[in-house]
């Protein structure tokens, strides 16, 4: 089945590509960190074959392109194709732009930060519209594939691959700054994941709940659901309701209960992730 990709994703994706290329090119390139990624082995291949970072990125992510199509077949998404041309076109234009970009810093290790946070955030992006930057995401999939090899892990191995490369022509310390930026970038995106998918389970006990349904599911165009409940003090039937929601609407939700029934006894609590129809943001639409 083809994959259908909205204008918005992408925009999205030219964003975030954007973001993960100009960290490469301006952060990590000049400092000569061979973070694990397929940036970090072309920039180690730059240094025995003439050629420019984007045409090297290029015939590299061709490459790995055909072997995706040919080893991963439909499971290789479009996203990913186009992710993965995007990479090079950005070299090309910053090649012109700025041909030898300077260091940020005169500080490896605040290079290093700066790096991973920039190129983290970048894959969050991609990642919260099931895109990828391409590159050893390629490979981590084919070694999931054949291998049995968790995707996370597969991509951590190449990366530590990659990253171990430097010595070939660098010193010990930069082999080291790439290791641990390998590691660390792999840290620093799973904690912008989770933080990025976290939402707040609400329960709300109130004689006011007609107002805070209807303000939930009309005005902050989400779900809720109702259940009756016996107060154990009284033996009194109550209604209770439970919605989950962004951060944002959490806060909406408060300020509304606040001003509609400030006796309302309300208790929140953190889910991780959401999988199900919650995710879809649509309006409701009257019949």
């Amino acid at each position: 089945m083809r994959e259908k990709i909205s204008l918005k994703e992408i925009l999205i994706m030219l964003g975030g590509m954007l973001i993960v290329s100009g960290a490469i090119y301006y952060i990590m390139m000049p400092s000569h960190m061979v973070i694990g990624s397929l940036s970090g082995l072309v920039l180690v291949l730059a240094q025995f074959i003439p050629l420019k970072i984007s045409t090297l990125t290029l015939i590299l992510n061709v490459i790995l392109l055909i072997l995706g199509f040919i080893l991963i077949g439909k499971e290789f998404g479009a996203k990913t194709v186009i992710t993965s041309l995007l990479m090079p076109l950005y070299f090309w234009i910053f090649e012109h732009i700025s041909p030898n970009p300077a260091e940020l810093t005169n500080d490896i290790l605040v290079n290093l930060f700066c790096y991973v946070i920039m190129l983290s955030l970048g894959q969050m992006i991609l990642f919260n519209i099931n895109a990828s930057s391409g590159g050893l995401d390629i490979v981590g999939k084919i070694l999931n594939k054949y291998l049995y090899i968790d995707i996370g892990k597969s991509c951590m191995i190449a990366g530590f691959v990659i990253a171990g490369s430097s010595i070939l022509v660098y010193d010990k310390n930069t082999l080291i700054v790439s290791l641990l930026g390998t590691y660390f970038g792999g840290v620093i995106l799973d904690q912008f994941m989770d933080g990025s998918h976290i939402r707040k389970r609400v329960n709300v006990i109130s004689p006011k709940y007609p107002e805070i349904q209807k303000f939930i599911v009309e005005k902050l165009n989400r779900g809720a659901t109702l259940y009756r409940a016996i107060g154990a003090w009284d033996g009194s039937e109550k209604f209770e309701l439970v919605t989950i929601l962004q951060k944002n609407e959490y806060a909406q939700l408060l300020e509304f209960i606040s001003q509609t029934d400030p006796e309302a006894f309300v208790t929140v609590s953190t889910v991780g992730a959401v999988i199900g129809k919650w995710n879809p943001h649509r309006r409701r639409t009257k019949a």
